[in-house]
């Protein structure tokens, strides 16, 4: 379908879409989903920030793609700089913050979902545009984004520092998604090395991944942008991902 049918909305402006919009299917790998402070935090930011996640319908009315980004205060006491721990940091200042009652300065997003029969039609590009839309009418200078580059688990091996610098002839980044953010605007500011720490039992493990997990050592794991830390002898396994901060100006 045309990108001009698709409708986009805040949960703020719908808050009857809530169950549908968190309803929605999405392909994000298991494990990813068992990070502690996402887990905590996730489901609050359509519960208590509901202007900050955006949605996408079809024609008929199906959610096709949602948007989540929180509001924080960068230039706080203590902080000033993007952290190294990313998307789990700035979860945690984001609802530091909103309990506080101090004032936010930037906004940071959090995730862009395409339901799996939507994707590949700009979608993803076309709710990044949304969220930084959304962010300059809520009176914001700037977007953040602790980027989850997609196809990075083709080469789970590769330094970060060294997948997130790599561009094309014409200059724009080689990855995929770091690349739709490149062409919004976005410019790339650093890696945050510890971006989302999961870990599990090996018997959690094995049921996330359907792999052994038997071996002491770097296990890679499909969807995972690094090797899983894998300890038999002490009965868990530890991923470690990390993300690239890109910055969005508006």
């Amino acid at each position: 379908m045309a990108p001009t049918d698709w409708k986009i909305s805040s949960l703020a402006e719908r808050p009857d879409m809530l169950e549908r919009v968190y309803g929605m299917a999405d392909s994000w790998p298991e494990y990813v989903l068992q990070d502690p402070v996402g887990w905590a935090h996730f489901p609050r930011i359509a519960a208590e920030l509901p202007q900050y996640v955006l949605f996408a319908e079809d024609e008929r009315g199906e959610v096709v793609a949602n948007a989540y980004s929180v509001p924080f205060a960068l230039d706080a006491a203590g902080r000033g700089e993007l952290p190294a721990r990313g998307w789990d940091a700035v979860l945690l200042w984001a609802f530091s913050d909103l309990r506080r009652g101090v004032r936010a300065d930037t906004v940071s997003a959090i995730s862009v979902s395409v339901a799996p029969h939507a994707q590949g039609l700009g979608l993803s590009g076309r709710m990044l545009t949304a969220m930084r839309d959304n962010a300059r009418a809520l009176g914001f200078r700037e977007v953040v984004a602790p980027v989850r580059p997609n196809a990075k688990h083709l080469e789970p091996r590769t330094p970060m520092d060294e997948y997130a610098r790599r561009v094309r002839p014409d200059g724009l980044p080689h990855d995929p998604w770091m690349r739709v953010h490149a062409r919004a605007g976005a410019v790339v500011h650093s890696v945050a090395p510890a971006s989302m720490t999961v870990s599990g039992s090996l018997e959690q493990w094995r049921e996330w991944t359907g792999l052994p997990f038997d071996t002491a050592g770097d296990v890679e794991v499909p969807g995972a942008l690094v090797p899983v830390r894998c300890e038999p002898e002490r009965g868990y396994a530890v991923y470690v991902e990390p993300n690239v901060w890109m910055r969005h100006p508006l």
